[in-house]
């Protein structure tokens, strides 16, 4: 098994251990760490999507908090994804167009890596 696999193993156990919830992997990844926001307002599902780095045991992971329209309020519902390292650059590149159909080509491949987004 490659370092790489060895490292994200760990990394998934880690935040199977320390994390209890989906909520406090979102505090963890966003803790002293300014992501990049990337907003369609013309979107009727996803408010923001906001793309942060982490680094951990000098390896970079990459994930993106992804915030759900609530019907009728102005707040939202977040997930995080652990996603790619081009994720970010795919979505910015095609969000404008359509944040849904960025979300579901870029993102959404990526549910099952953390197990707190939805089917």
């Amino acid at each position: 098994m490659n370092k790489f696999l060895l490292s994200l193993l760990f990394v998934l156990s880690m935040f199977k251990i320390n994390a209890q919830s989906c909520q406090e992997m979102i505090d963890f990844v966003t803790l002293d760490n300014y992501g990049t926001t990337y907003t369609n307002y013309d979107s009727k599902a996803i408010s923001k999507v906001t793309f942060y780095n982490k680094q951990i045991e000098y390896q970079t992971y990459y994930f993106a908090i992804v915030c759900f329209k609530k019907e009728y309020s102005y707040s939202c519902n977040k997930y995080i994804y652990q996603v790619s390292s081009s994720t970010k650059l795919n979505y910015s590149l095609n969000y404008l167009d359509s944040a849904g159909k960025a979300f579901w080509k870029y993102i959404k491949p990526y549910n099952e890596n953390l197990n707190c987004a939805p089917d």
